[in-house]
């Protein structure tokens, strides 16, 4: 169950690649709760990144918990090597396998907890028969893949729609990912996320480091709620 009202979690991907050892000790610094680790195929999201050996070298440096998005066609071949590099957290997409309850099933076995990633547009029965199998929903609240691409209009609604569908599960996180902002995170929050993926439009920006940058959010967060 979760212990704090909301947990801030740091895109990786989104940091300064050459000075990755730097960042995560500004992100300890900061007190992140989390750090995110996308992982990106170039077939289900447009892109690619990142990799278990990266991830094995984050974890060498710090004890901050870790959550892998796995934005992957047919994940299960690859959830062992992040579960072994270091993962806490593994989430795949509702979207990227056909035989889900198996995959959380392996992700368990694994020995991380199990999450489930839902796309903008993704139906929320999905979720129905498994809300027993997972800690953590992730929500795109932008189309996958994508840096900085803007909150979808409906993302708030649906934030709210997944919460009143967690009801009865107090222990599963609602983790809101893309499209947050200064301005979004309070409204976040109050349509029922606990846990914010923060990018480049919020800790990793140059005019600031991102130590300061998180406690700077936190404290509006704070003082919004």
């Amino acid at each position: 169950m979760p212990t704090k009202p909301y947990y801030l979690a740091a895109s990786i991907v989104c940091a300064d690649m050459l000075h990755i050892a730097d960042q995560v000790a500004l992100l300890d610094k900061g007190k992140a709760d989390y750090i995110h680790f996308d992982v990106m195929d170039g077939l289900f999201v447009p892109r690619f990144g990142l990799h278990p050996e990266m991830l094995q070298a984050i974890r060498s440096v710090t004890k901050i918990p870790i959550d892998v998005h796995m934005m992957v066609e047919n994940p299960e071949p690859y959830i062992g090597a992040f579960a072994e590099a270091g993962a806490d957290i593994i989430a795949v997409h509702a979207e990227s396998t056909r035989h889900l309850h198996r995959t959380l099933t392996l992700i368990k076995k694994a020995g991380v907890k199990a999450g489930v990633a839902l796309n903008p547009a993704t139906p929320l029965d999905v979720l129905d028969f498994i809300l027993d199998d997972i800690d953590l929903v992730v929500f795109m609240a932008i189309n996958p893949g994508i840096v900085g691409h803007k909150l979808i209009p409906k993302a708030m609604e649906k934030i709210e729609d997944i919460r009143a569908k967690l009801k009865d599960h107090p222990h599963i996180l609602l983790q809101v990912d893309g499209g947050v902002t200064p301005e979004t995170a309070p409204k976040m929050l109050k349509a029922g996320a606990n846990m914010l993926v923060c990018g480049s439009s919020t800790i990793f920006r140059p005019e600031a480091p991102v130590d300061q940058k998180l406690q700077e959010l936190r404290t509006a967060l704070n003082a919004s709620l």
